[in-house]
């Protein structure tokens, strides 16, 4: 009997779920590969993350947070069928580990094809957090990209789903040069398309990259706002 009852005990820790690691905010930097973006401007923006994830004063916001770490993962979106984990999750406490996560990002291939469904990049987000091993007391989704959405399931759907979740989704519009202020119906700019369709949340803002506001630098004002969770200028209220 009693090397039954052990032979249990030991099944059940053997099949016990794995607890969580706790962090300060999971974030899912969710970026546009779509066919509008060449192979210059994906490295041009992915080394603007890169860049902005491994910088002092950003480091310095992680290591200032109750718990001192924040998880993140990298995933690249085009069309509806398209979208691409290019760096699966990576804990972030110190600047050894930022800069694996880097590297990793800079020399991962491209994948995405196709055009812009932000509505399935949001799905795509909302299940890689759900599926991870982290427990964050914030969850951000992170949209990047130069154009509206074109493609896939509603997009007012995807966002109030992913809200209704807990998630708090922001963006960063990014002007490409020479191609003046894309964005959505009626000729809007394509930060009051992101701030009037994409964004949401507690605290939710846009953040703009354009010729006189580098991606690198836009990419770590963003990054600062998220990791102390404050929020940023919006030009549109968060709900």
């Amino acid at each position: 009997m009693r090397s039954v009852l052990i032979g249990l005990v030991a099944f059940s820790l053997l099949t016990a779920p794995a607890l969580a690691e706790s962090v300060d905010l999971e974030l899912v930097f969710a970026a546009d590969g779509s066919g509008s973006i060449d192979d210059s401007e994906l490295r041009l923006q992915r080394q603007g993350w890169a860049e902005a994830l491994t910088s002092a004063d950003v480091l310095s916001g992680i290591k200032d947070g109750p718990i001192g770490a924040i998880a993140v993962a990298f995933m690249e979106w085009g069309g509806p069928s398209s979208q691409v984990l290019i760096v699966d999750w990576h804990v972030i406490r110190d600047e050894a580990s930022a800069k694996v996560f880097a590297d990793k990002l800079m020399t991962a291939p491209r994948g995405a094809y196709g055009y812009n469904s932000i509505s399935n990049a949001i799905d795509f987000s909302v299940r890689l957090v759900e599926t991870n091993a982290h427990e964050g007391t914030r969850k951000v989704i992170d949209v990047s990209g130069d154009g509206p959405n074109m493609n896939g399931r509603s997009l007012e759907q995807a966002r109030a789903d992913a809200l209704a979740k807990g998630f708090t989704i922001n963006a960063l519009a990014i002007s490409r040069p020479g191609s003046g202020r894309p964005g959505g119906p009626g000729g809007m700019t394509l930060e009051d398309y992101y701030g009037r369709s994409v964004i949401g949340g507690p605290g939710s803002f846009v953040e703009i990259a354009d010729e006189t506001r580098p991606l690198a630098g836009a990419a770590r004002r963003k990054l600062l706002t998220e990791i102390a969770g404050t929020g940023g200028t919006s030009r549109h209220a968060s709900r």
